[in-house]
């Protein structure tokens, strides 16, 4: 047999393989096994058709499930609905078997990949730019993202981590990769400072509330937090259904067992408040960097109470006679630390390719997280990848809820502005660079975002993207996620006279896939934006007859390449309320009452 090495060979190809293999694999074990097979798809369509509520049951499910369930069974990943999902969705046909899906992979790199350049992140493990390739025994990538500790609701420079996060996510995917994301939940054992002092911010919330201060009530409050959370990020158009989030709270047994393991193993000691990690038994102890051990001494000497040996030892569990678990060294809560150590094991398994956070988790967290889980589990790294966003700032100055500098998604949205003009925002600007916020820069990129999505609407029909255009885009998504750069190609493409509008609008929406702009989606609040900002479409047999004698010399300029006089006529009808968004049909016509 011949191949293609046309993609759109591809689908038909993957299917006459999947029904040969459906064939002998009923050949060889008959229709029992094959009715065995529709009932556990059956239940996992169920399982993703399940509305909010049910959703939140099957989280609780899953999380149980994941707790108990050995490691080494969760490294291969048997008979996981994640990848009967992945099959259907390329295929957007009923999988009946994982064969099929290694089959649709091992055709995809052979035949139908594109032939993307390199992906390349920068890795804060190595400091530098490495190349992102995926073990060769691997099926997915495995990412871990710090999530939130929800005891309030979640400014927009936590949101910003999430964003980098889904940027990741869509990068990868945009390169062929599988990937299984989790974004853990902290609703206990975070202390308002990061270095295991001060107040567990969830015993925090419900004082503020005026709540009794007991479980029941804690959970209370981190599921009104998480829900508020989940629909902050799917404003921002992340796609919530295939990440994982796990909270804390259930993996309560785990924990204990990871501190029990590092007590046996000599890492662990008791101290006046709590169980510690002895970080001199850790040689590699801050590998990522970041630590400031003269700022620690100053620290230690002015608040610290705890009889640690070490000034970078860290909780692994806190005493509390009022609120907690109960623990083989008394009742309290786990240390912060411990909660992504053990949520990790327990989702992703023992190691992973990309965990993710914001570069005040390097010094202190993320380095303990390394410790910790490589001194219990015996393997390193834990990542293999560290991907750290810069910090959002607010009008040139730091955004912190503790001294009352912030900024909501609901604020935003309460000003008229569209959630994904933020996004938007976000996107101008390196993940390493800090991004300032001001309000007058949201207002540039809604303006931005929504110009761009009344480029793609002006078509309804994508052509082919320019080759050479495409190559610079992929080249600079790939070169660590260069948004900024790759939208300032979006921009210069669709000024290119000689391109055809369906081909600079197929090039945006290939992009579209990974910047997550929702361009090729229904969306009313968009809508009704452009209309206020643009006018609204009108026909040319409603146009006065100035008007028109102006746009037909435009497109008599444009026709003999008179760029300067079509541009100087855009600019007089822009002054009568006109506004123009050329076609490969015409121009389509906009108008907007002048003031």
């Amino acid at each position: 047999m011949s191949y293609s090495r046309n993609e759109r060979d591809l689908p038909e190809l993957t299917d006459n393989i999947g029904a040969q293999m459906q064939a002998d694999r009923k050949k060889q074990y008959g229709d029992a096994d094959l009715g065995h097979e529709r009932q556990r798809l059956s239940r996992v369509d169920k399982i993703k058709h399940k509305g909010p509520h049910d959703k939140a049951c099957q989280d609780v499910a899953d999380d149980e499930r994941l707790a108990k369930e050995p490691h080494d069974s969760r490294d291969r990943g048997r008979d996981s609905y994640q990848d009967t999902y992945f099959y259907e969705k390329f295929h957007e046909k009923p999988a009946m078997y994982r064969h099929d899906i290694m089959a649709f992979m091992w055709l995809t790199s052979l035949f139908g990949k594109k032939k993307h350049s390199p992906l390349f992140f920068y890795n804060t493990l190595g400091r530098e730019k490495q190349e992102f390739t995926l073990p060769r025994q691997a099926r997915e990538v495995r990412m871990y993202n710090c999530g939130p500790t929800v005891y309030d609701v979640q400014h927009i420079g936590n949101l910003s981590a999430f964003v980098f996060a889904d940027i990741i996510r869509r990068a990868l995917e945009w390169n062929n990769y599988m990937v299984k994301q989790v974004i853990n939940i902290t609703d206990v054992g975070h202390l308002t400072s990061d270095a295991d002092e001060g107040e567990d911010k969830m015993s925090k919330g419900l004082r503020r509330e005026g709540l009794e201060l007991t479980l029941e009530n804690m959970h209370t409050l981190a599921e009104r937090y998480t829900q508020i959370f989940i629909a902050d990020l799917q404003k921002l158009n992340i796609d919530t259904e295939h990440i994982t989030f796990p909270r804390a709270s259930r993996y309560i047994p785990a924990q204990i067992a990871m501190v029990r393991t590092l007590e046996e193993k000599g890492y662990a000691y008791k101290a006046e408040d709590g169980i510690y990690f002895d970080t001199s038994r850790a040689p590699s102890y801050g590998i990522l960097g970041g630590l400031n051990f003269e700022g620690q001494k100053e620290h230690a000497r002015i608040e610290t109470g705890a009889t640690k040996r070490n000034l970078t030892d860290f909780a692994l569990w806190k005493f509390n006679d009022l609120l907690g678990w109960d623990s083989p060294w008394g009742k309290g809560f786990p240390g912060w630390h411990i909660e992504c150590s053990a949520m990790i094991n327990a989702t992703l398994g023992r190691q992973i390719d990309i965990h993710t956070g914001g570069i005040e988790h390097i010094a202190v967290h993320h380095n303990n997280e390394i410790a910790q889980s490589e001194a219990a589990l015996g393997k390193k790294p834990l990542s293999r990848f560290w991907m750290h966003r810069a910090h959002i700032r607010l009008e040139g100055g730091k955004m912190a809820k503790s001294e009352g500098n912030v900024v909501y998604l609901s604020d935003i949205i309460e000003k008229g502005f569209h959630p994904l003009s933020f996004r938007y925002l976000l996107l101008t600007a390196h993940y390493r660079t800090p991004t300032n916020f001001t309000w007058d820069a949201l207002e540039a990129a809604q303006t931005s975002f929504l110009k761009l999505r009344r480029f793609v609407d002006s078509e309804s029909h994508s052509g082919s993207p320019p080759r050479q255009w495409q190559k610079k885009i992929q080249e600079c998504l790939n070169d660590d996620l260069d948004t900024p750069g790759a939208l300032a190609l979006l921009w210069e493409m669709t000024k290119e006279k000689d391109l055809s509008t369906r081909d600079v609008r197929a090039a945006i929406l290939d992009a579209d896939r990974v910047l997550g702009f929702a361009l090729d989606k229904p969306d009313a609040e968009a809508e009704a934006l452009l209309r206020s900002k643009f006018g609204v479409s009108v026909e040319m047999k409603d146009i006065p007859e100035r008007v028109k004698t102006l746009i037909d010399a435009r497109e008599a300029a444009r026709k003999e390449k008179n760029w300067q006089h079509a541009d100087k006529l855009r600019t007089e009808l822009q002054k009568m309320g006109y506004s123009l968004e050329d076609t490969s049909d015409g121009p389509h016509v906009f108008k907007k009452d002048v003031l």
